[in-house]
């Protein structure tokens, strides 16, 4: 589905939403002003109805139908918000992102991932394995400040050649005055497409499959 059919099925469902509710309002304003003119005509002259009640029912209707206008008015901004973060997510097409994995491909001698570490580290150690889980290459990455950073591996490997391109995993190691630093690996892909799927948008990553807009960690 492009962005503009996700533009469009949201300006369609906030319509559709807005006179559903306003059709509902209409029939319980309708329904009860003839409940009460049919009240009024077969009350009992000896014993008038009561006003206080007839206040009570009325404010009990406008209460109702504000509520189902503030439905309307959320269901209506929430479709704007999709709409607004659909348009916001085609302009992440073709462009690199990072997400929580440890993928990694390796294309034409380079590949690219990333950490997100908790807190800064003085000593960081990437190891990089194949699909058979060999390890290929031992990185040294030093210090790194906390937060989101990017990585990068040439294709050499601890034995001095080059990797074959292809699919790849890697593991982070990170330490701090000898404490552990919780070190969060992110894979690297290209934005395909952006689509609207049950839980929200979603982005086609090379590489990584369906990924969840909220997921993305970095756009590079």
């Amino acid at each position: 589905m492009t962005v503009s059919a996700v533009n469009n099925t949201n300006t369609s469902t906030a319509a559709s939403a807005t006179a559903a509710s306003t059709q509902s309002v209409n029939e319980a304003q309708t329904n009860f002003l003839k409940l009460l003119v049919t009240q009024m005509q077969n009350q009992d002259p000896t014993n008038p109805m009561d006003n206080a009640q007839m206040t009570s029912q009325i404010a009990q209707l406008n209460t109702v139908s504000g509520i189902n206008q503030l439905n309307s008015t959320m269901q209506s901004l929430a479709v704007t918000l999709q709409s607004s973060q659909a348009l916001q997510a085609s302009n992440l097409l073709g462009r690199n992102v990072l997400v929580a994995g440890s993928g990694l491909q390796l294309v034409q001698g380079q590949a690219a991932m990333g950490v997100d570490f908790a807190q800064s580290a003085d000593s960081v150690s990437i190891t990089v394995k194949d699909s058979a889980g060999v390890v290929v290459r031992t990185l040294s990455a030093g210090a790194q400040p906390a937060g989101v950073q990017n990585i990068f591996w040439d294709g050499s490997t601890d034995a001095g050649s080059t990797a074959s391109d292809g699919s790849y995993s890697f593991e982070i190691r990170a330490s701090h005055n000898g404490q552990s630093v919780t070190a969060t690996p992110l894979a690297a892909g290209r934005v395909d497409s952006v689509s609207m799927a049950a839980g929200g948008l979603t982005l086609s990553v090379a590489g990584l499959g369906n990924v969840a807009l909220a997921d993305v960690k970095q756009v590079r």
